[in-house]
């Protein structure tokens, strides 16, 4: 009586009951990637980019085989962080990814673009389809961690990585506006509706270190970062300040080249996986 044929909310035992659908796609064959982290953000201009940079960077200094796939199809600058100007190549077997000069594994929309300011005028479905094909066709091979850069909000690329990626834990990245609390939630709450762990919250642009007395000046106001963390059960929080210097490592390619132990905690927490 009353069925409404989700069985995943339901906790009756009947003979109609079925099994939840599994919509995770399969990786290439000669592919090998043991955990998989997406960084998410619920608005764009954030910095989700340079944290996905800096966390594949410190993996990759830590000795883990680190990969990067960007799924910001509409809006990718991995490529551009890491100075890759080499075209992605293939054969029969699959895509291969285009490795960074300390070795991480990238594959993004502009390896494959004739000219990388040529746009991507695609439609919501075409794009989640090629999100889908960097991971079943690009040969991710010996894989420790793979960090997947995700457009923001909770449209259909985040969807599409979290039904079809293993996806182990995501990385929230916010900057210190009051709006912060209500973009953080949709993010929280997207991850919680797909049963995807939390793993921590980076603040971008948190503050700006005065050159004279080292003071930290909230150039954005104070943060209530951790009233945030704390209102959704989130324990780890990293801070990034706005620096010249890495802002300038991301322009010029050089992201490989940076200094700061800002996410070390969220390594930390990552490698506990």
């Amino acid at each position: 009586m009353g069925c409404n044929h989700d069985c995943s909310s339901c906790g009756q035992s009947c003979g109609e009951r079925k099994a939840p659908q599994d919509f995770r796609e399969k990786p290439n064959e000669l592919s090998k990637i043991k955990k998989v982290i997406g960084v998410v953000s619920g608005k764009g201009g954030v910095g989700k980019s340079m944290v996905t940079s800096l966390l594949a960077v410190s993996a990759q200094r830590a000795g883990y085989k680190t990969a990067i796939l960007d799924a910001d199809i509409t809006g990718p600058s991995i490529p551009k962080a890491f100075g890759l100007t080499e075209k992605a190549t293939g054969s029969d077997a699959g895509i291969f990814p285009v490795k960074t000069k300390t070795g991480i594994d990238v594959m993004s929309i502009n390896l494959l673009l004739e000219d990388e300011t040529d746009p991507v005028v695609w439609r919501g479905p075409v794009i989640a389809g090629t999100v889908k094909q960097f991971w079943t066709d690009v040969i991710w091979s010996d894989v420790d961690y793979m960090f997947v850069d995700m457009p923001p909000g909770t449209g259909d690329v985040p969807l599409t990585v979290f039904q079809s990626l293993p996806v182990d834990g995501i990385v929230i990245v916010t900057s210190p506006q009051e709006l912060v609390s209500m973009i953080v939630g949709k993010a929280v709450k997207m991850a919680q509706m797909m049963n995807i762990p939390i793993l921590g919250i980076v603040e971008n642009m948190s503050y700006v270190t005065c050159p004279d007395c080292g003071k930290k000046i909230a150039v954005f106001g104070e943060s209530h970062l951790e009233e945030v963390a704390a209102q959704y059960g989130i324990s780890e929080i990293s801070r990034l300040p706005m620096d010249s210097k890495l802002a300038g490592a991301c322009d010029k390619g050089l992201i490989e080249l940076f200094e700061g132990d800002w996410l070390t905690n969220m390594m930390d927490k990552i490698e506990k996986l």
